[in-house]
């Protein structure tokens, strides 16, 4: 058996790593890299028979990625060392948004840390079907997924919305289901978790954090594509008027 890919939840706690160490590696002796090398293997990511492999995620294999986030960021002169495209595109990541992605990892140890994110069962949709996810990982993706599907949650959301005397439609098209399908469709949307991925563990939940949504806005809220985050409500509204625009639709 092989030892898998680094998944983008690794890679932002290896990339992390190299950002708050000045953009310069790690050696394999270094107490950071030993507790680094120590928390991936206890990622509920991979096959228990893939991490008992000798050398998953040792010592040797993280200071050769934080290698790879050094040599391979813009501010480097030297030669860069041959790595995949999904470190490429996290080196990308932080290079934008540093502050984030070091706050993507923080919530990553932080759910380890407490055990939260090994209590949370793995979620239908947290990998797109291109087998993408969010560039803040995996298991940040898995518990704002848990939490939008919290039946309680929603209904709070839904009686929230109704005690303002507001329509219960899309907050990104106005699709207002009871409006299409009548009676069946009476009382029914979809909650979306607008809250970062990267700040979603911080704090419980609030019904401020979640958008009602239809099913097609929802997905597209999800979508994932590679190095890129879920987009928010507001960012596919901004598509759907520049997409109309284009088109003339």
């Amino acid at each position: 058996m092989r030892i898998p890919a680094w998944t983008d939840d690794e890679l932002v706690l290896a990339g992390a790593l190299v950002v708050r160490n000045g953009w310069r590696e790690l050696r394999t002796r270094d107490p950071e890299v030993q507790e680094l090398s120590e928390l991936l293997r206890s990622l509920p990511l991979h096959a228990p028979e893939a991490r008992a492999l000798p050398g998953f995620r040792s010592p040797d294999s993280v200071s050769r990625k934080t290698t790879d986030f050094m040599t391979n960021h813009g501010a480097y002169a030297g030669k860069a060392t041959r790595c995949g495209r999904p470190t490429l595109l996290m080196i990308q990541a932080f290079t934008e948004r540093e502050a984030e992605m070091c706050q993507a990892a923080d919530a990553i140890t932080e759910g380890i840390g407490s055990g939260e994110l090994h209590l949370i069962p793995p979620q239908p949709d947290e990998v797109d079907e291109t087998g993408a996810t969010a560039v803040e990982g995996r298991l940040l993706v898995r518990r704002a997924l848990a939490r939008e599907r919290d039946p309680n949650l929603r209904a709070r959301k839904i009686e929230h919305v109704r005690r303002q005397g507001l329509p219960l439609r899309c907050d990104v098209c106005a699709f207002d289901f009871a409006r299409v399908y009548g009676e069946l469709g009476s009382g029914y949307i979809e909650v979306h978790h607008v809250t970062p991925l990267y700040v979603s563990g911080v704090r419980e939940t609030r019904l401020d954090d979640l958008a009602c949504l239809c099913a097609n806005c929802h997905r597209m809220c999800h979508r994932s594509r590679p190095g890129e985050s879920w987009r928010t409500p507001a960012a596919v509204r901004k598509l759907m008027r520049k997409s109309a625009a284009t088109t003339g639709h």
